[in-house]
């Protein structure tokens, strides 16, 4: 088994990993990332190495979504395949500048897609519409932003906004807007389409250093990522938005 270690501190555990003569710690094409930190940790691993099996190690005091036990027991976990495989739903967004143009960026997330307003003293203005239906009969929608989430992700940014989390579908979470809705869910296979009617505005993604400029006339298209992200978790994950 080929085994990447990721995280600030991850070379602290190579001793647990070193004693067990099946692992092979490589520094690309892994089998498997062993991230050691907390959710950040998880979610910068699953940009970096789509779809490959991480084994997220909590090594923080915030890491809901990383297993809490000791080190050494989670490798002799791997090591035995006795780590439970959970696969969790992504989303993908298209950022469209020509109304029939290819997309400039196509990014995939965890946890989220958060377009923010680009100048702190002027909000953005957008319509959105779910599938091919204009939300809110095409109402221009003007605040801070949006925030389009997956179960997984709900327990993070859009639980601040909303409240509230949810276990199946997409979550559409609206930022300080002027409408009277917080949010709204819909079914995974939904695709949300945003048009910028007033920019500037950012679009950022988990936690990627990256963001993408956007402006008026610019097209989103958010949909479910063909792909799941692959956790090995201790034990059985009932819903994603548990702990591990």
């Amino acid at each position: 088994m080929k085994v990447l270690l990721f995280g600030a501190e991850a070379e602290s555990i190579r001793p647990h990993i070193e004693r067990h003569a099946a692992i092979e710690i490589v520094e690309a094409l892994p089998d498997v990332v062993v991230c050691y930190g907390g959710d950040g940790t998880l979610l910068s691993a699953e940009l970096k190495w789509p779809g490959v099996p991480k084994v997220p190690i909590r090594n923080s005091r915030r890491g809901n979504r990383c297993i809490p036990h000791p080190a050494g027991e989670v490798i002799d976990r791997l090591v035995g395949e006795k780590l439970a495989r959970t696969e969790f739903l992504k989303i993908t967004c298209s950022v469209f500048e020509e109304a029939n143009g290819a997309p400039t960026h196509v990014v995939s997330a965890m946890n989220e897609f958060n377009v923010h307003m680009g100048n702190i003293n002027l909000a953005v203005r957008f319509k959105i519409w779910l599938d091919n239906e204009p939300y809110d009969n095409g109402a221009e929608i003007i605040g801070d932003g949006l925030v389009v989430s997956t179960p997984f992700g709900s327990t993070a940014y859009f639980s601040q906004i909303t409240r509230g989390i949810f276990h199946t579908g997409l979550g559409l979470a609206f930022k300080n807007i002027t409408e009277l809705t917080s949010h709204v869910i819909v079914p995974e296979s939904t695709i949300l389409r945003a048009l910028i009617t007033r920019g500037p505005a950012v679009l950022a993604y988990d936690n990627s250093p990256d963001y993408i400029t956007l402006k008026k006339g610019d097209r989103l298209e958010i949909r479910k990522d063909t792909r799941p992200a692959t956790v090995l978790t201790w034990s059985t994950v009932t819903r994603p938005t548990d702990s591990f």
